[in-house]
C-alpha cells in the first residue's frame, strides 16, 4: 500500500490540509490564514530534512534505531537549527515564537509513520528508499521563501521544478527519483 507521507504526518497531528505551491507565483495555490501558516512550513521541511539526513549511513541509521530521540531539529539542521526555526516563524507569523518543541513533535511522529511502512527487517537502503520515493509528495509543498534546500546544502529541494505537475513532469520526476535513489557505503564499495 503506497503512503503519502506529508498527508499522514498532517492528518496525525491534526494540521489543517496544506496546500501545495505553485511553481510560479512559488506561494501556496489558495490563501492559507496564520494559523495554518506554521504547519505549511513546518511539515515540509522537517520531511525534506529528513530525506536529506537518509542520505548519509550515520542519518538513516538514527531514523531506523534511535527510540526516543528529543532534538531532531539539531540532528537534522545541524549548525542551522536556529536559521531554520527564525524561517518558519517568520513564515508562519512573526508575532509567534515557534519552538524547536513544536518541530520535534513532527519530527517524531514522522519517524514513527517512517518505521511503520518499513519492512520488518529494514536497512538503512530501505529508509532512504522510502524517503527517495516520498519527494514528490514533499516537495510541491515546500516554500522556497525557508531557502531548506540552501540550510540542507541540497539547493535542489528548492527548485520549482519539483512543484510542477502533469504528465511530463510526472515522467521526469519517476526518472529523476530512479537516478537519485541513495546508495549505502555498501553499494559504492561493491560489498551488497
Amino acid at each position: 500500500m503506497a503512503i503519502n507521507l506529508l498527508n499522514t504526518v498532517q492528518e496525525n497531528l491534526h494540521y489543517p490540509q496544506l496546500q501545495k505551491i505553485n511553481p510560479n507565483t512559488q506561494e501556496a495555490d489558495q490563501s492559507t490564514t496564520t494559523t495554518d501558516n506554521f504547519s505549511q512550513a513546518a511539515i515540509p521541511v522537517i520531511l525534506t530534512g529528513l530525506y536529506k539526513l537518509s542520505s548519509s549511513d550515520e542519518g538513516a541509521e538514527a531514523i531506523l534505531r534511535e527510540e526516543n530521540s528529543t532534538d531532531w531539529v539539531s540532528k537534522i539542521f545541524n549548525n542551522n537549527k536556529q536559521e531554520i526555526i527564525e524561517k518558519i516563524a517568520a513564515y508562519s507569523n512573526p508575532q509567534n515564537q515557534i519552538s524547536s518543541t513544536e518541530l520535534n513533535n513532527i519530527a517524531t511522529e514522522s519517524i514513527k509513520v517512517i518505521k511503520e511502512n518499513l519492512p520488518e527487517n529494514a536497512t538503512f537502503k530501505d529508509v532512504r528508499l522510502f524517503l527517495s520515493n516520498q519527494t514528490d509528495n514533499i516537495f510541491p509543498y515546500l516554500h522556497a521563501s525557508l531557502h531548506a534546500g540552501d540550510l540542507l546544502n541540497d539547493t535542489t529541494v528548492d527548485d520549482n521544478t519539483n512543484k510542477m505537475e502533469g504528465p511530463i513532469s510526472s515522467m521526469m520526476h519517476s526518472i529523476g527519483t530512479l537516478f537519485s535513489t541513495p546508495e549505502t557505503e555498501e553499494d559504492k564499495t561493491g560489498k551488497i
